[in-house]
């Protein structure tokens, strides 16, 4: 059995890097070989093809991403966890320099609509499945703070309408890269969720 020419995790964390910034058809298997000191025969051995390497890399991604997000949603008011939630979003497009914007949209805005071109159905499955489930962590929140009296509405359409706004985010910050429009956009969404408060 050969030993592994390279260290799995730190390639995985080197393409998605690239991905993020560049996109999946910016984004050359050569670069990322060269930015990771391997082969690119290496890498087409290990993952197959660049978008089955984008796929395990944003797996990957997912799962810290998910992790974060229900450490942002676990602790506090209800406002707070929810604030803390709008804010680890627009932290999140916004890293990086320039900004990198959202993984999710933009691999989203280069899915295929035929066979062959971008990313595939396995792709738009994996960014579904991200977006359903940080869909229903903010929604356990909300029914957590319905039964400590925060919440009086429908958890399940408000925590779709939350996480519709993330997406609308994202697109703003692509246009305007105005942070503070977008956080003026979060405080407003939470107080028509939770109602206003007094500032």
């Amino acid at each position: 059995m050969r030993p592994r020419e390279f260290d799995h995790d730190d390639v995985l964390r080197i393409a998605f890097d690239q991905f993020w910034r560049k996109g999946v058809r910016g984004t050359s298997l050569s670069d990322i070989a060269r930015d990771a000191g391997v082969q690119r025969g290496s890498l087409y051995n290990a993952f197959g093809s660049k978008e089955a390497l984008f796929l395990r890399a944003y797996e990957r991604y997912a799962g810290d991403y998910l992790g974060a997000v229900q450490a942002a949603l676990g602790a506090g008011t209800l406002r707070k966890r929810l604030t803390a939630f709008f804010d680890l979003t627009i932290t999140n497009f916004r890293s990086g320099i320039p900004a990198r914007g959202c993984p999710t949209t933009r691999g989203l805005m280069e899915l295929g609509s035929a066979e062959g071109e971008g990313l595939d159905e396995e792709a738009r499955r994996a960014f579904a499945d991200l977006v359903t489930r940080i869909t229903t962590l903010v929604e356990d929140a909300l029914s957590a703070g319905a039964k400590r009296g925060e919440f009086s509405g429908a958890p399940e359409a408000a925590a779709l309408h939350i996480v519709t706004v993330t997406r609308g985010l994202a697109v703003l910050e692509r246009a305007f890269g105005d942070e503070a429009q977008l956080r003026k956009i979060a405080t407003h969404t939470i107080d028509l969720v939770l109602g206003a408060t007094r500032r």
